[in-house]
């Protein structure tokens, strides 16, 4: 795998850019970035964030981006993910959040034709996610995957390297920003995760103890999911990697 090791200066190049303007940007080009910006705007749990983004993908999988108001469908998106996660989220909250992260500065709207016409839009958007997904919102999540093997493989190591090795707060991070690409849909949610927690340990340069004695250095993680082939696993974080040299997609 190529330039492996600047994956973490890319991850920190992308977080230090301003916020974009989503006024001028081309259509559909940041949905996710405003997905996860409101997102964490409303508090939600990054689980929730994510699982909005799967919505968004799989909602413009069957759809053409042209018939549909982009930032209009990622909100209705968040507004589904919160339900399906018992995270519900205000309509009133999820329209002014939505309408001050396009309107960099301006205030909430009030009780007048702008905002009903938002909520309306908004409304009628949720309807048509939750009719595209067959009424069907539930969606294997990775995170709770990788919580499993974080927690299985923080006791194959010293104590004192993992707590000084920011293993689980890299997978977790390279999880959520792979969220943002379609691929993310491509792949089964135990093997996602796995490539994220593979992914982590190459950046870091970390070993997991013993490993290195297998014949095979898949074995590791075979314990986790005995299905998901070494080329597999290179071509998911692969796929992560892009997500940080990705250009605005033209429509």
């Amino acid at each position: 795998m190529k330039d492996v090791i600047d994956v973490l200066a890319l991850q920190n190049n992308r977080r230090e850019k301003r916020l974009p303007d989503y006024r001028s940007a081309p259509s559909h080009s940041l949905a996710t970035n405003f997905i996860f910006e409101c997102g964490i705007k409303l508090g939600l749990q990054p689980a929730t964030i994510a699982t909005a983004a799967i919505f968004y993908h799989k909602f413009f999988k069957e759809a053409d981006k042209n018939d549909y108001d982009c930032y209009v469908i990622c909100t209705a998106c968040l507004c589904v993910a919160g339900k399906s996660r018992d995270e519900p989220v205000r309509p009133r909250d999820a329209v002014n959040v939505a309408h001050n992260s396009i309107n960099r500065g301006a205030g909430p709207l009030e009780l007048g034709d702008e905002y009903w016409s938002w909520r309306g839009a908004v409304a009628q958007a949720e309807l048509l996610v939750l009719r595209l997904l067959g009424f069907n919102l539930e969606t294997p999540s990775p995170h709770k995957y990788l919580l499993h093997y974080l927690r299985s493989l923080q006791e194959w190591f010293p104590a004192s390297q993992w707590r000084s090795t920011p293993v689980a707060r890299t997978a977790m991070a390279f999880l959520q920003d792979f969220h943002h690409s379609p691929h993310v849909l491509d792949y089964r949610a135990p093997h996602t995760a796995v490539a994220c927690l593979t992914l982590a340990l190459h950046v870091l340069g970390v070993s997991v103890p013993l490993a290195s004695i297998a014949d095979d250095d898949t074995a590791w993680y075979s314990l986790f999911t005995k299905d998901l082939l070494k080329e597999k696993n290179w071509e998911i974080m692969e796929k992560i990697m892009q997500v940080y040299s990705r250009e605005p997609e033209p429509i």
